[in-house]
């Protein structure tokens, strides 16, 4: 009798677990759903304001919902051919920067990764790197020296002066520490140099991190607007982000033909930009889903650590 009662008694609490543990999965499941609600209706609302009529957005009657809809905005943004000519700027910055940038982060983060009795000061070289993080020459020196290496009114302007990024060099050199040791020594053993090594043992194993590197890159290409407007003098060098926001801030009126004129005056500041937002946003919501699986992983892994 006291072993059933006791069977019981240890059901019964396998039962209440059970009901807790089933209580706590709803509930998380409702704010993780709320959550994400909370986070998607800012975009919803962009979206359905680029798709209401000017006047609509500027009445402030745009919701949930789009008002009197209308294409009007994008067919502004995208009926003049120097939209198609600032998009391939900004391919074309992406297909060089991207590929530059993730190599110079791979050649710095791999021996900063070493011990100190490897890398001879290797604790001064990363102080130096993370100094540049706090402190940097300034927007003036920095056009002073793009300027007086010729750079001026070239794509290589939009890329050299970022080429190193510090940030992604401790994410990948972070990464490349938490590796086991016992990889690295055994291909020494075989007689593997250092190259062999990072290209064939350290770099497949380190997907995560290049992935999300490569993310953070790709976006912070696709998305700078302001070197293109100190860097470049003519609106056909112009990257995308950097001619959308001319467009609106200073207008090419003189190339401008009677229809477009009259186009301008019906021209909402803030349709436009939600237009803007969600074209420029394209290219980033396509290549995210395939990086998004690795995202997290490498964030993770090239955390903190000295």
């Amino acid at each position: 009798m006291k072993n059933a009662k006791k069977t019981r008694t240890t059901d019964e609490i396998l039962m209440g677990s059970s009901r807790k543990r089933r209580v706590f999965e709803v509930f998380n499941y409702l704010l993780l759903t709320f959550m994400g609600v909370i986070s998607l209706l800012p975009v919803w609302h962009i979206l359905m304001k680029s798709f209401s009529a000017p006047e609509s957005v500027e009445a402030g009657l745009v919701k949930l919902l789009p008002v009197n809809f209308s294409t009007f905005s994008y067919e502004f943004i995208l009926q003049k051919k120097e939209f198609y000519t600032a998009f391939f700027v900004s391919v074309k910055r992406v297909l060089l920067g991207v590929p530059l940038q993730l190599l110079c982060t791979i050649l710095a983060a791999y021996p900063l990764s070493k011990e100190d009795s490897q890398l001879y000061g290797r604790r001064w070289y990363v102080t130096l790197f993370i100094i540049t993080m706090v402190f940097s020459g300034g927007m003036i020196p920095t056009y002073m020296v793009v300027k007086y290496t010729g750079l001026l009114n070239t794509i290589w302007s939009l890329i050299l002066p970022g080429a190193v990024s510090v940030f992604n060099i401790l994410i990948l050199m972070n990464f490349f520490r938490d590796l086991p040791k016992e990889i690295e020594e055994s291909a020494l053993i075989d007689g593997a140099g250092h190259f062999t090594i990072m290209a064939r043992l350290f770099l497949p194993l380190a997907k995560p991190a290049l992935a999300t590197i490569v993310l953070f890159i790709f976006v912070n290409h696709w998305n700078s607007w302001f070197d293109g407007l100190i860097y470049m003098s003519l609106q056909k060098d112009f990257p995308l982000q950097t001619y959308l926001q001319s467009i609106l801030t200073v207008p090419d009126i003189q190339n401008m033909t009677t229809e477009q004129l009259s186009q301008l005056g019906k021209v909402s500041r803030a349709a436009t930009n939600a237009a803007q937002i969600v074209i420029s946003s394209v290219p980033i919501l396509i290549i995210y889903p395939f990086l998004q699986r690795y995202y997290t992983k490498g964030l993770t892994l090239g955390s903190v650590k000295g």
